[in-house]
This record gives structure tokens, C-alpha cells and sequence, in this order.
């Protein structure tokens, strides 16, 4: 293990990240950690030390994450593994959802992710070395869930963005995983992590049974361990040759596996009439 490696983990005050973040602390390792709110990030973590940089920052402002970024080398000279945890979840179906509700879910889990991405590769360039984890969602991957649309779409974003970011990174020695994590264990489906539509629509039950589900019978019996999927997620930093799509938890590996039961039934069903397509056909 080598735990001289720096880590940069974004959203780390509550959830994975802050799983992560006492994971990695309390194997040696250097770790620059983000939140909204600092006094939040120390109060579950603690004061910074010479191993533990908490930072307030706000993604969606570019000179903040830039800053955060020159304070992390400043205090540890390198960063070598980041990962994009930070996000919310949004319910409604999506003619329920206004524009405001939508785009500020993009803005959130898609472009505060960019934005570290983009402030973040001139070092690991300049190093030639690193590794980005872009949480995402078994629903960036599966998306047959009423009332979860707009939260897919970003997640589905993060993994098209994150296959892309791979391959342009490949040749300079820098890894891209996009992980998908099942129902784990955290406060995503509770109030501060989880919004709900503001004009919610009779006729969208489907929708509306989703969120009872999901806030009165999921929410504290998800049968995931985020401990355990830390763990898996510094095996995969430690790989010399780490996936670009990782599954975590039995459950997004379940759902994983029927999307393509179901897509591959589908090509096939058509495969005739839409392969006859090209010119000389």
C-alpha cells in the first residue's frame, strides 16, 4: 500500500466521502478534504494537521475550487488520487420539475464535478501521474426508476463524461473511473441530501411512490457499508490497472446486469430491420 499518496475528495463532510476520508486518515495517508461548510467537515473529522487539510469550498465557483487546489500542493506538494463525490439527489418526475429545480441538480453533480477536473489536470499533467474517481450513480447507468429522471441524467452525464476523460487521459498516464454505487448505508435519502418537487402532479403516482419508498422504507435499511466501499475504492487507486466503470455493492451489480439483459433483447429484437441501413444496403 502506498499511502504517501495525496487524495483530494470533494463533498466529504457527510456520506462516502466522509467514509473515505476516515478510511484514508487512519491508513497514513495525506488528505485534502471539501465541504460547503468547514465547520462541518472539522466537526466530523477534525482540525487540520499536517496529514488533514479541510477546505470550505464552493464548486460551482471556479476561483474557489482553483484555490483549493493551490492550497492542496501548497500544503502537500502533489495531489495524486481526486474524487468528485460531491452531489444531491432530486426527485420528481420530470414535467414536475421546473428548469430552475433541473439545472441546478447539472450544476451541482455535472458541472462542480467539471469544474475540479479542469482546475485539478494541469498538475496531475504536470506530474504524470494520477487517478479521478467521478462518483456517479447506479442510476447513471440503469435509469428505470419513476420519479428519478433528472438525477440520472446527471449520473449518466458523469459516466459519459468520465468514459471520454479516460480515453483522453490514457496516454498520459492519468486514470478515470467512473463509479457507480448502489444503495449504501449514508444520509443521501434524507432531508439536507434529497429534494423533492415544489409542484408535484397528482397524476405522476408512480413518482410519488417512489419517494415515499424511498424516504420512509429505504432511508437507514440500505444494505450497503460505506466503510467497506472505501476500502474497495483504495484497492482500485492502488491498481496499476484500475477500471473506467466500477460497480459497488451487489445491488447496482444486479441492476447492472439486467440493463443489459434488457438492452441486448431489445438490438436483437430490431437488429434486422436497423442493420439494413447504409447506402449500399
Amino acid at each position: 500500500m502506498d499511502n504517501t499518496k495525496v487524495w483530494y475528495v470533494t463533498g466529504a463532510s457527510k456520506g462516502l466521502g466522509l467514509a473515505l476520508v476516515k478510511k484514508l486518515l487512519a491508513a497514513g495517508y495525506k488528505v485534502a478534504a471539501t465541504s460547503r461548510n468547514s465547520k462541518a467537515l472539522t466537526s466530523a473529522v477534525g482540525e487540520m494537521t499536517a496529514d488533514f487539510l479541510p477546505l470550505q469550498v464552493d464548486l460551482l465557483n471556479e476561483r474557489s475550487v482553483e484555490e483549493s487546489i493551490q492550497k492542496t500542493v501548497g500544503h502537500f506538494g502533489a495531489i495524486h488520487v481526486v474524487v468528485n463525490n460531491a452531489g444531491y439527489g432530486q426527485l420528481g418526475a420530470l414535467e414536475e420539475l421546473s428548469d430552475k429545480e433541473s439545472r441546478l441538480n447539472f450544476d451541482v453533480n455535472v458541472f462542480g464535478l467539471l469544474n475540479v477536473i479542469r482546475k485539478v489536470l494541469p498538475q496531475l499533467r504536470e506530474q504524470k501521474t494520477g487517478h479521478i474517481f467521478n462518483i456517479g450513480s447506479i442510476g447513471g447507468y440503469n435509469g428505470n426508476f419513476a420519479g428519478w429522471g433528472i438525477y440520472c441524467a446527471t449520473k449518466f452525464a458523469v459516466a459519459g463524461l468520465t468514459e471520454g476523460l479516460a480515453a483522453e487521459l490514457q496516454p498520459l498516464g492519468i486514470f478515470a473511473t467512473v463509479v457507480y454505487p448502489g444503495y449504501f448505508r449514508t444520509n443521501f435519502l434524507e432531508q439536507d441530501s434529497l429534494n423533492v418537487p415544489a409542484r408535484p402532479i397528482d397524476a405522476y403516482q408512480a413518482a410519488r411512490d417512489s419517494q415515499r419508498m424511498h424516504q420512509q422504507e429505504i432511508n437507514g435499511h440500505q444494505p450497503g457499508d460505506p466503510d467497506k466501499a472505501a476500502d474497495v475504492l483504495i484497492r482500485v487507486a492502488e491498481s496499476s490497472q484500475p477500471p473506467v466503470h466500477l460497480f459497488l455493492g451487489p445491488d447496482a451489480n444486479a441492476l447492472a446486469v439486467s440493463k443489459d439483459v434488457a438492452v441486448e433483447k431489445e438490438r436483437k429484437a430490431w437488429e434486422a430491420e436497423t442493420t439494413a441501413t447504409n447506402i449500399l444496403n
